[in-house]
């Protein structure tokens, strides 16, 4: 899919996926691989029953879903949304489409060369803006958070601890590896990850998570039950992660310590 035009004029991959990192990476608070393309259709039709019905027929689906596949690789559920209107999201469609079907009136090389700095600048702009406002709403969540719980704590990070309830076991090290269940949210309440939605525990060392989790658990003690609130730099930063968490995003988890290797 990317021309071979001059470095100096086209528009890379690099500089796309930059632009779109407030959109994609790995989803959760570990760092997992992205999940493959490919799914079983057994699994993709059980889970049908919860997402609703699929828009095509079985015979039409691995096409649909080719489309979605290449939706999720370039932007994510909320990239394009959040950083074009509907109407430019249409000629982005458009361009795309007539680009593959090969319908275009205009050689796609030359509209690169012609228009790619210019795509450059105003998604690198419109990223840096969309990143400073998800920031501030998380700094408001987090001073609301602060008002409304006497007992939350701020630590020099930036990481607010709220224990929910006091353990009274091990208190684990940076070093050491965890059994915890957690369940992570955004501001908005959005869940993005919890192992109490699955109905399973998970166990990792604990040097090996986001930063904010390093601090947040190593302050529990087995057996007890906290709220951690993650400003971005303790958790994904202006990367992002996938198409869950947002560039510039705060994170709540409410995290249960069961175990302490």
């Amino acid at each position: 899919l990317t021309p071979k035009l001059s470095e100096e004029m086209r528009v890379s991959n690099m500089t796309l996926v930059a632009a779109f990192s407030a959109i994609g990476s790995a989803a959760a608070f570990t760092s997992r691989a992205a999940p493959r393309f490919a799914v079983r259709a057994a699994t993709a039709r059980a889970m049908s029953s919860d997402a609703g019905p699929f828009p095509c027929g079985d015979d039409e689906m691995p096409f649909y879903a080719l489309g979605v596949n290449l939706a999720k690789q370039v932007g994510g559920q909320t990239g394009f949304k959040s950083l074009m209107s509907d109407e430019e999201l249409d000629l982005v469609l458009k361009g795309f489409g007539e680009e593959i079907c090969g319908t275009g009136i205009s050689d796609g090389e030359t509209i690169l060369m012609t228009y790619g700095q210019e795509l450059n600048k105003i998604l690198q702009e419109r990223s840096a803006g969309l990143v400073g406002r998800v920031k501030e709403e998380g700094e408001e969540f987090v001073q609301n958070f602060l008002d409304c719980n006497d007992d939350a704590v701020k630590t020099d990070s930036g990481l607010v601890y709220y224990s929910m309830t006091e353990g009274e076991g091990a208190q684990p090290a940076v070093t050491d590896t965890v059994e915890v269940h957690y369940h992570g949210t955004l501001i908005d309440g959005t869940v993005f990850d919890s192992s109490v939605d699955r109905g399973q525990t998970l166990s990792f060392p604990l040097g090996g998570v986001i930063k904010g989790w390093q601090e947040g658990v190593a302050m529990m003690k087995v057996g007890g039950k906290a709220t951690l609130i993650c400003p971005s730099e303790l958790a994904y930063g202006e990367a992002g992660s996938g198409d869950k968490i947002p560039p510039g995003a705060t994170l709540k988890f409410e995290v249960e310590l069961f175990k302490v290797n």
